[in-house]
C-alpha cells in the first residue's frame, strides 16, 4: 500500500481519486510544517511512500511532489506566481497537486490512462470555459493534453462534444427551466442498477397511489411564483421504467403536465420507455397525442444470454419488435442505450449487438460504460470486471466506429465513479437530433425541476455561478407520506428562504 503523507494542503479525495485511476490503494496522511522554507528539503523515508508538498514563497506558489517508488527516487516541481484571486490559485494549487501525483503513479504503473488527471464527471466544462475565453480550437486540444494530460483523441472528443453543446446551451435563458418526471418502477432490477427502481412484483401496487402523490407535488409546484412565470424549454419523463405503468395512469401524469405548464413551445418532450416488454401500441398512442417527441427504447445488448444473466425479462427480438411498433406509431426520434462492459461479453458479443442497432437505424445511440455502483447487485456480490482495461479500450473504440458508419456524432459526454476502464458515457445521433436535456443536465445552465422518488431538482444561479441541489426522498414510501415536504424544500430555494 502506498502512503502518500500531504503537507500544507487537504487535497486527500483529489487524490484518492487519482489513486483509483491506477487501481491502486494507498493512506492519504495530511501533514503540517511550520518553518517557512523547510518544506522543500522534505523527503521521502520509505518505499512505497510520495510527499505533496504546497508552499507559497515570495509570492509564488510551489508544489513539489518527491517519490521513493520501489526503491525508485523521482521528483516533480512546479511553481506560478499567485494571482491574488483565492479562487484561481486553488484550482492552480489543486491542478499542480493533481499532476505531481499522476507523473509519479504513471511512472510507477503502466498503463494507459487517456483521460489523464480528470476524474470528474462533466470534464467538457473545462472547454467550454476555454471556448468562452476564445481560445482556437488548437489552443484548447493543446492545453488539455499539456495541463491535464488527456490523450489527443479524447482532447479530441471532449472538443467536438462541447461545440456541439455550446450552440444548445448559449445564449442563456434564465426565463426558460425544464421538468424532470421520476417514475421509479421496473419490470425487474437490472443487476448494475443503482437507481431508486422498484421491481412491479413487489412494488405494482403502489402505482396507482404513487401517480396520484406524484400528479399533487406537479399541482403544487406548478403554482409557485418562481415556477408559473417561467417557460418550458424541455420535458423529460424517466425513471425507472415509466412504461411499467398502466396506459391510464401514464395518460394522468401527461395530463397533470399539460394542465399545468404551458408546453406549447417545447423544443424537447422526452419518454424514457426503455424496457420493451412494457412497450404496447395503446401506451405508444398516448405519447404521441400529449406531444412526446423522442423516446428511449434500451437493449442495453443484443445477447440474450447476457440479458437474462442481468435479469431482464425481455430477448433481442423484443427490442426490433418496440422499434418497428414505435416507427408505425409515427415517432421518428428514438434513442438506444448500450453498455459496453457487462458479464461475460467480449468484443465479438459487442461487435454482434452494434450489428443488429445499425440494422435498425436509431436516430440517438448512448453509450455507457459499465459503472459498477453501491447500491448495485454487482457491488453486493463482489464482481469483479470480466473485461480488461485494454479490451473496454478496445470495446468503446468500436462502438465509435459503429457510430460513425450510421452517420451519428458525439453530442454530449459525462463520467462515472467506477466505471470500468475509467472511460465514459457518450451520446450520439443524427445531426439535429441532439438530445436537449441531456445536455442541460449535464452541463447545469439552466433549471431543472423535478418530480417524484428519487428525482432531484437542480435550481442554477447563471449571474452568481451557482448551482442549489434540492433533492426529494429516494424511498417511494416516504415520498408518498411527504409530498408537500418536497415541494416545501423547492419553494424555500426557489424563493431564497435561509433555513
Amino acid at each position: 500500500m502506498l502512503k502518500i503523507k500531504a503537507y500544507n494542503h487537504n487535497y486527500s479525495y483529489e487524490i484518492t481519486e487519482l489513486l483509483k485511476v491506477f487501481q491502486l490503494s494507498g493512506e492519504v496522511i495530511p501533514c503540517t510544517y511550520s518553518s517557512e522554507g523547510v518544506l522543500l528539503n522534505i523527503e521521502p523515508e520509505n518505499s512505497n511512500e510520495i510527499i505533496s508538498k504546497l508552499e507559497f514563497k515570495d509570492n509564488k506558489i510551489i508544489v513539489a511532489t518527491v517519490g521513493r517508488l520501489n526503491e525508485v527516487y523521482d521528483k516533480f516541481v512546479e511553481e506560478a506566481d499567485r494571482t491574488n484571486d483565492i479562487l484561481r490559485d486553488t484550482k492552480l494549487c489543486k491542478l499542480f497537486v493533481k499532476r505531481g501525483i499522476y507523473a509519479l503513479l504513471k511512472k510507477l504503473v503502466k498503463k494507459d490512462t487517456p483521460w489523464g488527471i480528470l476524474t470528474g464527471i462533466r470534464p467538457t466544462k473545462l472547454v467550454h470555459e476555454m471556448l468562452k475565453d476564445n481560445l482556437d480550437d488548437s489552443e484548447i486540444i493543446e492545453n488539455l493534453k499539456t495541463l491535464y494530460f488527456i490523450a489527443e483523441h479524447k482532447a479530441n472528443l471532449l472538443l467536438q462534444v462541447a461545440k456541439t453543446e455550446y450552440k444548445v446551451l448559449y445564449p442563456i435563458d434564465d426565463n426558460k427551466i425544464s421538468l424532470y418526471v421520476s417514475v421509479p418502477f421496473c419490470p425487474t432490477k437490472c443487476t448494475y442498477c443503482s437507481f431508486p427502481s422498484n421491481p412491479m412484483k413487489k412494488a405494482g401496487h403502489l402505482t396507482e397511489t404513487y401517480v396520484d402523490r406524484l400528479c399533487e407535488e406537479i399541482e403544487k409546484t406548478a403554482k409557485l411564483d418562481s415556477v408559473r412565470t417561467k417557460d418550458i424549454d424541455t420535458v423529460y419523463i424517466g425513471g425507472g421504467t415509466p412504461s411499467s405503468l398502466t396506459h391510464t395512469e401514464i395518460e394522468k401524469i401527461l395530463d397533470c403536465l399539460k394542465n399545468n405548464f404551458n408546453l406549447t413551445n417545447i423544443r424537447e418532450y422526452t419518454f424514457e420507455a426503455g424496457r420493451p416488454e412494457t412497450i404496447t401500441f395503446e401506451k405508444l398512442k398516448v405519447f404521441k397525442g400529449y406531444g412526446v417527441t423522442r423516446i428511449s427504447i434500451n437493449p442495453q445488448t443484443m445477447n440474450d444470454c447476457t440479458l437474462e444473466h442481468i435479469n431482464r425479462e425481455h430477448r433481442a427480438d423484443d427490442i426490433v419488435k418496440a422499434y418497428n411498433m414505435a416507427k408505425e406509431a409515427g415517432f421518428n426520434n428514438i434513442n438506444m442505450d448500450i453498455i459496453i462492459g457487462l458479464p461475460n461479453e467480449n468484443i465479438d458479443m459487442l461487435k454482434y449487438t452494434m450489428e443488429q442497432i445499425k440494422n435498425i437505424s436509431p436516430t440517438n445511440i448512448t453509450v455507457h460504460t459499465l459503472a459498477i455502483k453501491r447500491a448495485s447487485n454487482l457491488k453486493e456480490n463482489n464482481y469483479s470486471n470480466s473485461a480488461s482495461d485494454s479490451e473496454i479500450l478496445d470495446m468503446i473504440q468500436l462502438t465509435m466506429e459503429y457510430a460513425n458508419s450510421m452517420g451519428l456524432n458525439p453530442y454530449y459526454l459525462y463520467r462515472q465513479k467506477h466505471m470500468v476502464g475509467n472511460l465514459e458515457n457518450i451520446g450520439y445521433c443524427k445531426p439535429g437530433y441532439e438530445g436537449i436535456y441531456n445536455i442541460q443536465i449535464m452541463e447545469e445552465k439552466q433549471t431543472i425541476i423535478a418530480f417524484g422518488a428519487g428525482a432531484v431538482t437542480k435550481i442554477v444561479f447563471n449571474e452568481e455561478n451557482r448551482l442549489e441541489r434540492v433533492p426529494n426522498v429516494k424511498s417511494l414510501e416516504h415520498y408518498l407520506d411527504r409530498v408537500d415536504e418536497m415541494v416545501e424544500r423547492k419553494r424555500k430555494i426557489l424563493e431564497g428562504i435561509v433555513c
